[in-house]
C-alpha cells in the first residue's frame, strides 16, 4: 500500500515511474536542509544534511529512486522551485506551504497512519506519543508511534518534531535535539520557558 500524504484525510496513491528522482538543498539557520523527491515534486525524503544520498537510504525500496538529478544537472525545475519556496516560507513563519507539500512514503497500516496523523498536528502544538497513537486510531499503540516517528524520512513535512515525551520532555529525533528545540521555538516563539530537554 502507498499513501501520498497530501492531507491526513485524503490519501492518494503514487508509484515510482522511471526509477528517477530529483533533489535540491536549502540553506537554513538550523542547517543545510535536503530533500529528495519523485520526478514530480512529491517528496520521498528530507532533513538536516546536505548528503541526498543518505536521505535515499532511508526511502522505502518500492519507491527509491535509482538515478539522482539535482539543480546543477536540471537548473531550478517548477518541483524543486516548489519545494525550495515551501522550506524558505516556513523559516519565514509560513508554515502553511511545507504542511501543504504532497509527500509519499511507504510501510505498514499502522506507521503509515500514524504518519497521516503527524501530518494533522499543527504549528504550535505537540501530541505525547500515546496521542499520536490515538489519532491514528490504536490508542494502544505508543510503541508503534514511537516507532513511526523514528522511521519517518520526510523531515519537516512530516512534523515528526511535534512529538514529545509524556513527561513534557523532546525525545529523540533524527537530526539532533538542537534542531528538534529549534523547530518548536520558531513555531512557539511566545512559550515562557525554554522547552526541556530528554531526560
Amino acid at each position: 500500500m502507498t499513501d501520498t500524504l497530501e492531507t491526513p484525510s485524503t490519501p492518494t496513491i503514487s508509484t515510482p515511474k522511471d526509477g528517477s528522482g530529483l533533489w535540491t538543498t536549502v540553506s537554513t539557520p538550523d542547517g543545510a536542509f535536503t530533500v529528495v523527491a519523485d520526478t514530480d515534486g512529491v517528496v520521498l525524503a528530507s532533513g538536516w544534511t546536505d548528503t541526498p544520498e543518505y536521505l535515499v537510504a532511508l526511502v522505502h525500496r518500492d519507491l527509491r529512486p535509482h538515478d539522482l538529478r539535482g539543480p546543477a544537472e536540471l537548473g531550478r525545475t517548477p518541483e524543486l522551485t516548489t519545494i525550495t519556496e515551501a522550506v524558505e516560507a516556513y523559516y519565514a513563519d509560513d508554515f502553511g506551504p511545507a504542511a501543504a507539500q504532497p509527500v509519499v512514503q511507504r510501510s505498514g497500516p499502522f506507521i503509515e497512519k500514524a504518519w497521516a496523523a503527524l501530518r494533522g498536528v499543527t504549528a504550535g502544538t505537540a501530541v505525547t506519543y500515546t496521542e499520536l497513537a490515538e489519532r491514528a486510531g490504536e490508542p494502544a499503540a505508543i510503541r508503534a508511534a514511537a516507532s513511526a516517528c523514528a522511521r519517518n524520512a520526510a523531515a519537516l513535512f512530516v512534523p515528526c518534531h511535534r512529538v514529545r515525551r509524556r513527561d513534557g520532555s523532546l525525545g529523540g529525533f533524527r537530526y539532533g535535539l538542537d534542531i528538534k528545540r529549534s523547530l518548536l521555538d520558531r513555531e512557539t516563539p511566545d512559550l515562557e520557558a525554554p522547552l526541556p530537554d530528554a531526560g
